[in-house]
């Protein structure tokens, strides 16, 4: 699967970068109903040193959850850590690993935020927009934002906000667990996105998706060690 709208090359400096993601701002639809029959994970890890990205991309069956493919790309680190900028970070390495499906999934689920962003385009948002495809952001902390906790039970949710502005949910997707912070990516509305995460959250914390992206990751940087 090619990647829509890969922008290569990609900013190397936050000048740069901050531009590029006002610009892709401006492109950003958080409203929509997609209902997806792949689901796509995306999840990185970095090496020890912290000079390679290794990006991954699990796609599963929705709602069986069954895993159909699986695809990895390990990527040079060419732009520094800096909240709010993880798309430069980790993008290319997720997009290579996208391009490395057979099939394209219908929903990118992405291990970051989407419109919760300083900016309203965070990673989620970033790859939904240069990829076409609907995503959602789910992330373990806050970046900007309030939110109060949700009810302890499975399910619950209370919205985050910023001057006034619903910008994500604070998702209990496991009884008196820590929320996910579930946000919408690009091409479906928040309620969709809190519904796709419980739904893909039968037994634990975190997404089956982004778990699968997660093991996927972490395989192919354990496997470039000992290579």
């Amino acid at each position: 699967m090619t990647p829509r709208h890969d922008p290569v090359p990609w900013p190397t400096g936050p000048a740069d970068a901050l531009a590029l993601q006002k610009e892709l701002r401006r492109f950003v639809v958080p409203a929509g109903s997609p209902e997806p029959i792949r689901i796509a994970g995306l999840d990185a890890a970095y090496s020890a040193d912290g000079r390679t990205v290794f990006g991954a991309a699990a796609v599963l069956a929705y709602p069986s959850l069954r895993f159909v493919e699986g695809a990895t790309a390990a990527v040079p680190v060419t732009f520094p850590y800096i909240p709010g900028l993880f798309a430069f970070r980790e993008g290319p390495s997720l997009l290579a690993a996208l391009g490395r499906l057979t099939c394209r999934p219908d929903l990118l689920m992405v291990h970051g935020h989407g419109i919760a962003h300083p900016r309203r385009c965070g990673i989620a948002s970033h790859l939904g927009v240069v990829t076409g495809i609907p995503s959602v952001g789910v992330a373990d902390t806050l970046l900007c934002g309030e939110a109060g906790g949700p009810d302890a039970s499975r399910g619950s949710a209370s919205p985050v906000t910023e001057k006034g502005e619903v910008i994500g949910c604070a998702v209990r997707t496991r009884p008196c667990v820590r929320p996910a912070y579930v946000s919408p990516g690009h091409l479906i509305d928040l309620a969709g996105a809190v519904r796709i995460v419980l739904l893909t959250t039968p037994r634990f914390r975190t997404p089956e998706p982004l778990r699968a992206a997660h093991r996927l990751a972490a395989l192919a940087r354990d496997s470039a060690t000992f290579r």
